[in-house]
């Protein structure tokens, strides 16, 4: 019994002693690990995650991310096909493809980081010198395409001689993608495998950034004024077919009083005709008052002889036969 106690006991102290001298190492999912003796390989790199053994103080093992990592540049000044200088911003996503080359080639993550600055940058500015700025910029011909169609906006020449849109062979997706594929390959060598490369940001240098402000605003302003014009019109548009139908409305209603009063004055004839036929000597009566009212008022005087017809009223009316 004692005997069994003792080796238990023995075991117990040498596992301690084997994992205080760092015998066991572990592989978390995030982790792979080489082991390495006296620099030299030992076994194939642990990329799945668990418990491994290793010799002690002899064989070290040696962590590195197995995650998808990000690579920020910075801002570079560069110039394009047509000798404009712009600052570039880049970024990008990179994993360790091959670790044992890493390893080798690199070391650690912050080798590595120094690598694809280098790398990158030479890429990315090989592919921007060798292009147009406007493709750099835009992504699509979607904005000519539709000034196009719609015919609203005539092209106009910018401060370098070219037109404002320009139409585009690749543009800003197919660039980075180009800078994408010469950098992966340039990075293999380094056991590092490049997911992407994005263009985060382009910026002209300041002695370019004021004439390019002013060729907005003049452009803006243009734009402006072309809506004005076109409002200006489509006013005039409808004030002349207001008016075109402020006249129809008006001759159709002085047709219509014209009309209405020559009835009116038909009626009226008919009665002054009814009434004359009726009673001619009160008709003449009336008439001559109507004369009187309109022509004299307490300031007229007359001379008028007897026999006049217009005076017979003012002697008196004369009694019906």
């Amino acid at each position: 019994m004692k005997n069994i106690l003792s080796l238990f006991v023995g075991v117990v102290i040498l596992l301690a002693v084997l994992g205080a001298s760092g015998a066991f190492y572990t592989v978390d999912e995030t982790q792979q690990v080489i082991v390495t003796q006296f620099g030299k390989l030992v076994g194939p790199p642990r990329t799945q995650a668990g418990l491994y053994f290793k010799l002690p103080f002899i064989q070290t093992a040696n962590y590195f991310d197995k995650r998808v990592l990000e690579w920020n540049g910075d801002a570079d000044q560069m110039p394009t096909r047509e000798k404009r200088l712009i600052w570039v911003d880049t970024t990008a996503r990179w994993r360790i493809g091959d670790v044992l080359k890493f390893m080798q080639r690199v070391g650690t993550e912050p080798n590595a980081q120094t690598r694809l600055d280098d790398i990158i940058d030479a890429k990315t500015r090989e592919t921007i010198s060798s292009h147009a700025l406007v493709e750099a910029i835009r992504s699509s011909n979607r904005l000519l395409e539709e000034e196009e169609n719609a015919d609203a906006m005539e092209k106009t020449l910018d401060d370098f001689g070219e037109t404002a849109l320009a139409k585009i062979e690749k543009g800003r997706e197919a660039l980075s993608a180009m800078i994408l594929s010469r950098a992966a390959e340039a990075v293999k060598d380094y056991g590092i495998d490049l997911i992407d490369v994005k263009i985060k940001r382009i910026n002209y240098v300041s002695e370019v950034q004021q004439k390019v402000y002013e060729r907005m605003i003049s452009e803006r302003k243009r734009a402006a004024e072309q809506f004005r014009s076109e409002g200006q019109g489509k006013k005039a548009e409808i004030e002349g077919q207001m008016v075109k139908e402020l006249d129809l409305i008006q001759s159709e209603a002085y047709r219509k009083a014209q009309e209405i009063k020559g009835k009116a004055d038909a009626q009226a004839i008919q009665i002054y005709a009814d009434a004359y036929n009726n009673d001619p000597e009160f008709y003449s009566f009336i008439k001559t008052l109507e004369a009187y009212r309109k022509t004299m008022d307490g300031k007229t005087m007359l001379m008028l002889s007897t026999d006049n017809d217009f005076y017979g009223y003012l002697k008196g009316v004369p009694k019906p036969q």
